[in-house]
């Protein structure tokens, strides 16, 4: 089962299916056993973007839902692909950031542009290199012109150029691949 819902690029977008479709949030089984009863258990309210893009100033606590499995009794979630698990900017201000990086590889230069702490920046640097060998292979065998792209840099350069990295992460997520 994906955690991450594709397709929402926005937390106005969120809201507006949360409202509208909440069956598009409902997992079709249950993560950890597998059991297909997930029943609606309510929602837990998280902040969702600590750099909000216009019109979004306002939301500060979103509510994602929540289910209950009737097989273990263990919870479970879903987020829209705009929001990053785990992490309190979104995908758009990290994918900014880490394409700066790509191009500079000046880490307080970007901290200073993007006005964000060096650590910040340096711990999200670290998770994609890390995590490339295993990126990598999954993009590249769902995308195999991708495969023609060797060193990291331009790898990733060409594919955030291509995707924006909240529907690579949302693509990676429902490969199974944990994303942040």
């Amino acid at each position: 089962m994906y955690r991450i819902v594709s397709g929402i690029t926005t937390l106005l977008q969120y809201i507006g299916t949360l409202l509208s479709k909440p069956e598009v949030f409902h997992p079709q089984q249950c993560p950890l056993c597998g059991f297909g009863c997930l029943w609606k258990h309510g929602f837990y309210f998280r902040k969702a973007n600590r750099c909000p893009i216009p019109g979004e100033e306002h939301l500060h606590m979103i509510p994602i839902p929540r289910f209950l499995c009737t097989g273990c009794w263990h919870t479970c979630s879903r987020l829209p692909s705009c929001i990053s698990p785990r992490r309190w900017y979104s995908w758009l201000s990290q994918q900014k950031v880490l394409l700066f990086m790509l191009a500079t590889c000046c880490l307080h230069g970007c901290s200073v542009k993007f006005s964000m702490c060096r650590s910040t920046v340096r711990r999200w640097w670290n998770w994609l290199e890390s995590s490339t060998p295993i990126f990598e292979h999954t993009l590249r065998s769902r995308f195999p012109e991708w495969g023609r792209i060797a060193d990291f840099k331009p790898f990733w350069k060409n594919a955030i150029g291509i995707m924006p990295l909240s529907e690579m992460m949302a693509q990676l997520d429902n490969d199974g691949v944990t994303v942040p």
